[in-house]
């Protein structure tokens, strides 16, 4: 089987006009809203209906910066497929070249959307269609264990009563919904972890608090309490059935969301190192240090050798992020490539803006450049969707072939 690493044709000017973007609209205001914290971005409004209107076309084929669409019963193509998985890591990987808190920004590009995507019904996707999802599951006592929620939803007659309390809810405030993983029976561990759409406003639904972070200053990250919280049943997204934990339509369907959204978040990883290798690469250069490909790393300057480890470093990451997104399109099975993906970036990430910032001495530290923002902002994305130490275990439980039960 041949095996080519050159991004695909078809999605080459996507892959560009995600590039014109970032460098033209997200780029000049990146600086603003790092500075303004907790401003929304108001430019966005018209890049989200840019966006909008390239989908209901029908010539985006994935223009959604993290609108992934993956539907499981569509029947897989003859041979090979680049679909929407591919095009939107491609597509964020170039936007967060511009800015990655200003892509997490974007509004009806939640994590919640995927969500919505990966397990609602047919009518319940399209009674959500445009809305802008964020998603709540993370809580103060349960960290990276998603299987331990212990905010509550009790049926009462045509709705569910939700109970407990949310934090670093990215678009938290900002979204017109927020998917909320809840228990239906505590007793009943994992197979009883549902998730709810609730709208924005409904009442005992309230943001306690917005998070000030050390990065992606433009994305708000809300705390969210829950108090006698009304929810419609029809609200419930996939079977409300407790046993429904292994069709997909419960726990383990709400987790499968992950496998589409950790090679997303691998793109992030790999657009920001991108960016910081660019402008290291132009002020090195400006500093006469020269990087020779046609040379042995170890006969040329400390600043050059180190420059192309991070490169091949980067290579690889990318890689990864793009065979986890292609066996998606492809209806394979992807959650341990997309473990990888998620866990090599986001490191490889983290130490290339940082290793920038001190190959770059002064320059990279003081705010004249955004080497310094984009160290910061990178940590994030070694951290959230699962954090490093969580995706080295998922990959160790896949490769040794032992359960959660098994390897803790």
């Amino acid at each position: 089987m041949t095996i080519w690493l050159d991004d695909p044709k078809k999605l080459v000017p996507l892959r560009d006009q995600a590039h014109q973007v970032a460098m033209n609209m997200l780029r000049p205001i990146s600086r603003k809203y790092d500075a303004a914290e907790h401003e929304y971005p108001k430019e966005l409004d018209l890049l989200a209906a840019m966006i909008d209107g390239l989908s209901e076309s029908g010539a985006s084929n994935g223009a959604g910066a993290a609108g992934v669409r993956r539907d499981e019963k569509e029947k897989p193509e003859a041979g090979v497929k680049n679909g929407t998985n591919l095009a939107s890591v491609l597509g964020i990987a170039e936007m967060c070249w511009g800015d990655v808190g200003l892509l997490l920004s974007l509004p009806r590009q939640g994590l919640g959307n995927s969500a919505i995507a990966s397990v609602a019904s047919p009518e319940q996707q399209e009674r959500f269609a445009g809305v802008w999802a964020a998603m709540a599951i993370t809580e103060p006592g349960t960290g990276s264990d998603s299987a331990n929620i212990a905010t509550t939803a009790v049926r009462d007659g045509d709705e569910y009563v939700l109970n407990g309390e949310k934090i670093f809810v990215t678009s938290g405030e900002r979204a017109d919904a927020v998917v909320v993983w809840a228990t239906l029976d505590k007793t009943q561990g994992r197979a009883a972890i549902k998730s709810f759409v609730v709208p924005k406003g409904t009442p005992g639904m309230t943001v306690e608090r917005l998070e000030h972070k050390l990065g992606i200053k433009a994305s708000d990250t809300a705390t969210i309490r829950f108090e006698d919280c009304r929810v419609p049943a029809e609200n419930l997204l996939g079977s409300a059935d407790i046993d429904a934990g292994t069709s997909g339509q419960g726990f383990g369907g709400a987790m499968a969301t992950f496998d589409n959204t950790r090679p997303l978040v691998a793109a992030m990883a790999v657009g920001c190192a991108r960016a910081a290798l660019d402008l290291t690469r132009d002020l090195l250069e400006q500093a006469g240090v020269s990087i020779d490909y046609d040379r042995p790393a170890q006969v040329q300057s400390a600043a050059a050798a180190k420059y192309v480890q991070m490169e091949a470093d980067w290579e690889g990451s990318r890689l990864l992020m793009l065979q986890a997104a292609w066996m998606a399109d492809n209806g394979k099975p992807n959650s341990l490539e997309a473990s990888m993906a998620k866990a090599k970036a986001g490191r490889v990430g983290s130490d290339i803006t940082l290793s920038c910032v001190e190959l770059c001495g002064s320059v990279g530290y003081a705010e004249s450049e955004l080497l310094e923002k984009w160290s910061r902002d990178s940590k994030i994305l070694d951290i959230f969707e699962g954090t490093q130490q969580i995706q080295q275990l998922i990959v160790a439980r896949r490769v040794l072939g032992l359960t959660s039960a098994e390897l803790r």
